[in-house]
């Protein structure tokens, strides 16, 4: 079994208006990733996830591509500690 992870990101660029938080939760419901995700006033959108090692390496990949109508300039992703119990992964407003 892989090694669980949790990452903290912010994904900059043209990213809210463009359905970035709904396509992140499919995204991580779909690799079997834990988490939430929310906009932040500055215009960027804020996530943490965790799960298997190869699935959230996955998942900050793709967070590069994004929504179809997003344009991403920029992710920072910081390893932090599992949260141990999460279940499910929510949008934060």
């Amino acid at each position: 079994m892989s090694e669980t992870q949790r990452w903290h990101v912010v994904v900059r660029g043209r990213v809210q208006g463009v359905w970035f938080r709904a396509s992140t939760r499919e995204k991580a419901i779909e690799l079997g990733l834990t988490g939430w995700v929310r906009n932040l006033p500055d215009g960027s959108v804020e996530a943490e996830f965790q799960g298997p090692a190869e699935q959230a390496k996955e998942m900050r990949q793709w967070l590069w591509t994004g929504s179809p109508l997003s344009s991403v300039t920029e992710v920072s992703a910081t390893p932090m500690p599992p949260v141990p119990g999460e279940s499910g992964f929510a949008i934060r407003r």
